[in-house]
C-alpha cells in the first residue's frame, strides 16, 4: 500500500513538473515580463507608426508592457534577423511589412523567411495609390499609359529606393501595362514624395498614408489604387485594375511574427488580442484615416499571404533586372 502511494505521490510530482515546463503552462502565467516589438526600420514609417499603435494597446490585454525598438538599415535585414535570432519565449516580436517577402530576392539572407519565422497575425491592408503631378496631361489609368507609350521612358516614377515596396509595385505595373519609365529611386518615401509634389518627378505609387492627404490637399493628382477594391474613404479613385489593367493588384501591409518554435498557446493569446484591438472604434477610425483597413485571421493565412508573395515579387525581380548595391 505504502509503495503505491509512494509511486501515485511521484507520478503526481512529475505530472506537475511536466505541466509547469509545458508551453500551455508558460501561457498561464505569460507575460511576466514587458515585450519587446522589433521594428527593422527607421522611427517614421508606416511600419513604425503601426508598431507603436500596436504597442500602445496590447498593454491593455497583457498587462505588461511593450516596448517597440527601431533597427533600421540595409532593406530591413540585419533588424529581422536578429528578432529572428532571439529566444522563442514571446518576450521578443518582429513587425514585418510587404517588404519582407521581397528580401530574399534581393539580399544574400542570413535565415530562412519561412522556416524561421512564426506568423502571429496580420494587422493591417491598405492601397497604393498612383499618383501623378498636376502638371502631367493625365486624369487616368489609360491616359498616363497611352502618353508612356508615346514617350517610352521620358516618364519618371519616383520610389523610396531600389527593392523597395514602391519600386515593386511600379515595376509590376509596367510589366503588366507594356510600358516603358524612367526609375528615379531615393532615400525614402519622403523625399520621393516631396520631389514628384515639387515636379522633379512625375508619378509615384504612393502608399495611401502617406499620398492621400496630399491628394486632398490638390498637390497630387490620385489616378488609381492599387487594390481590387476601392477605398470606402475616396471611392471615385477607381483602381488600376478596373481602369485598363486587367488583373492588377498590390497593396502594402503590415503584420506580427516571430521566432521560429514560438509555443501555439502564446500565438493563439496574441492573435487573439490584436484580433480584438483591430476592431476597436478608435482603432478603425485610425485606420482609416491611414487608408487601411483592418486584417486580421489565423497565423497560417499570414505564412500563405508570405509564400505567396515571396513567389510573385522573385518573378518581378528578375524579369525588371532589380539589384541592390
Amino acid at each position: 500500500m505504502r509503495q503505491s502511494i509512494k509511486h501515485f505521490a511521484a507520478g503526481v510530482a512529475f505530472a506537475a513538473f511536466a505541466f509547469a515546463s509545458s508551453p500551455f503552462a508558460s501561457a498561464q502565467s505569460y507575460p511576466a515580463k514587458p515585450l519587446r516589438i522589433i521594428v527593422p526600420f527607421a522611427p517614421g514609417g508606416g511600419v513604425d507608426f503601426m508598431a507603436r499603435l500596436i504597442a500602445q494597446k496590447l498593454p491593455e490585454t497583457l498587462g505588461q508592457q511593450v516596448i517597440v525598438e527601431n533597427r533600421g538599415g540595409a532593406g530591413g535585414v540585419p533588424g529581422t534577423e536578429a528578432a529572428l535570432r532571439s529566444p522563442p519565449d514571446g518576450y521578443t516580436f518582429l513587425m514585418i511589412s510587404s517588404t519582407y517577402p521581397v528580401s530574399p530576392s534581393l539580399y544574400k539572407l542570413n535565415f530562412d523567411p519561412i522556416a524561421d519565422i512564426t506568423p502571429v497575425i496580420l494587422i493591417a491592408r491598405g492601397p497604393f495609390i498612383v499618383c501623378v503631378h498636376p502638371s502631367l496631361p493625365v486624369k487616368s489609368i489609360k491616359e498616363l499609359i497611352a502618353l508612356a507609350k508615346a514617350r517610352p521612358g521620358q516618364v519618371n516614377f519616383a520610389t523610396a529606393g531600389t527593392g523597395s515596396g514602391v519600386h515593386l509595385a511600379s515595376e509590376l505595373f509596367l510589366y503588366m501595362a507594356d510600358v516603358k519609365m524612367n526609375h528615379i529611386p531615393y532615400k525614402g518615401t519622403g523625399p520621393a514624395l516631396t520631389d514628384t509634389i515639387a515636379g522633379q518627378t512625375n508619378l509615384i505609387f504612393g502608399t495611401s498614408s502617406a499620398a492621400l492627404p496630399m491628394v486632398k490637399a490638390g498637390r497630387l493628382r490620385a489616378l488609381a489604387v492599387t487594390t481590387m477594391q476601392r477605398l470606402a474613404t475616396e471611392p471615385n479613385i477607381p483602381t488600376v485594375a478596373e481602369s485598363g489593367v486587367p488583373g492588377y493588384e498590390t497593396f502594402a501591409w503590415q503584420a506580427l511574427a516571430g521566432p521560429k518554435g514560438l509555443p501555439r498557446p502564446i500565438v493563439d493569446r496574441l492573435n487573439g488580442d490584436v484580433t480584438k484591438i483591430i476592431a476597436q472604434k478608435d482603432m478603425l477610425e485610425r485606420f482609416q484615416h491611414e487608408g487601411m483597413v483592418p486584417a486580421g485571421g489565423t497565423s497560417q493565412q499570414l505564412m500563405d499571404l508570405i509564400r505567396r508573395e515571396i513567389d510573385v515579387w522573385h518573378k518581378v525581380v528578375v524579369r525588371a533586372g532589380i539589384r541592390v548595391e
